[in-house]
């Protein structure tokens, strides 16, 4: 059985050839990004960011971050 493609254009404006099972890995890669891009960022790392800036506050160097 010969896979359904569908004509697209890249990036780049070439055209070229989408199967159907390649849709659904794009259109699954999108929404795991897009979740991604949804989660807050663990207070752990607040806290280390938070811990590096004072100490970057510390050393006096007078610049900012």
């Amino acid at each position: 059985m010969q896979a359904r493609k569908k004509e697209v254009r890249d990036t780049m404006g070439h055209e070229r050839r989408k199967t159907a099972e390649s849709e659904v890995i794009d259109e699954n890669l999108r929404r795991v990004y897009e979740d991604m891009l949804e989660d807050k960022v663990p207070d752990r790392f607040l806290d280390l960011i938070a811990q590096l800036r004072s100490q970057d506050g510390d050393s006096g160097s007078g610049e900012n971050a």
